[in-house]
């Protein structure tokens, strides 16, 4: 009795064991604007846009390149996220605008 009592004991205390708790996933904060900001201008450069007007308080950030102006545009959110659009004059360098989407999303870890 005192076996089957020691076994039956046992084996609730491995099948309790064995249950995992997942906790809450971690919530996704949306990036601030001074980072994302920060994160535009330096994707321009990185592209070769030499920068004459970065303007945090209006969102601006304005550059040439090659005669080609380009431009990025951070805005706040109503719902707290940030909105970043890239924009260029004319299409002399058609993946320009791609390099610096992707220059920008790299600065941001995506």
């Amino acid at each position: 009795m005192k076996n089957l009592l020691a076994t039956l004991t046992f084996g609730a205390i491995l099948a309790v064991s064995g249950c995992t708790y997942y906790g809450y996933p971690a919530g996704t904060v949306p990036a601030s604007y001074d980072r994302s900001f920060s994160a535009a201008a330096d994707a321009m450069r990185d592209q070769g846009v030499a920068i004459n007007v970065q303007d945090q308080a209006s969102g601006t950030v304005a550059g040439q390149r090659n005669g080609s102006t380009v431009t990025a545009s951070v805005r706040q959110q109503a719902d707290g996220s940030v909105r970043v659009q890239f924009n260029t004059s004319d299409s002399r360098d058609p993946g320009l605008l791609d390099r610096i989407s992707q220059s920008y999303d790299r600065r941001m870890g995506r």
